[in-house]
């Protein structure tokens, strides 16, 4: 029986990962950015310019949305730590997307890496 540890690295073995240095060249040509993190993870703070689908409403939302229907768009995907992304990458070459990479490690090596993240503004009450 396997574990979602072992979809997740054979789905590893199917993509294209890159790092947090090669993932800021990646967003500048990207025509999407897709955070597959939930909601609320995705309003404590993500990459600027990323679009929130969570993993579960992916391949409804690629299919419903002309926007994202072109099999051609350079696509970065990225979650918390690169399994979801992971997951979500062979997802979308499944449904022929060819052009799709996954940030390796995810939004936490990017924070650890030091990149940019927009975060909400907290109000003042004074």
């Amino acid at each position: 029986m396997k574990t979602a540890h072992d979809l997740v690295a054979a789905a590893r073995g199917r993509i294209h990962e890159i790092d947090p240095d090669a993932a800021m060249a990646a967003l500048a040509e990207a025509d999407v950015v897709i955070d597959v993190r939930e909601a609320d993870e995705y309003t404590a703070g993500h990459i600027a310019g990323a679009i929130n689908i969570p993993r579960g409403l992916l391949e409804f939302r690629l299919s419903s949305a002309a926007e994202l229907d072109s099999r051609a768009l350079r696509v970065v995907l990225y979650c918390k730590t690169s399994g979801r992304a992971a997951l979500s990458a062979v997802a979308m070459a499944d449904m022929g997307y060819l052009d799709v990479h996954s940030i390796a490690g995810g939004y936490d090596a990017w924070v650890a890496a030091g990149k940019p993240v927009m975060k909400p503004a907290v109000p003042s009450f004074e």
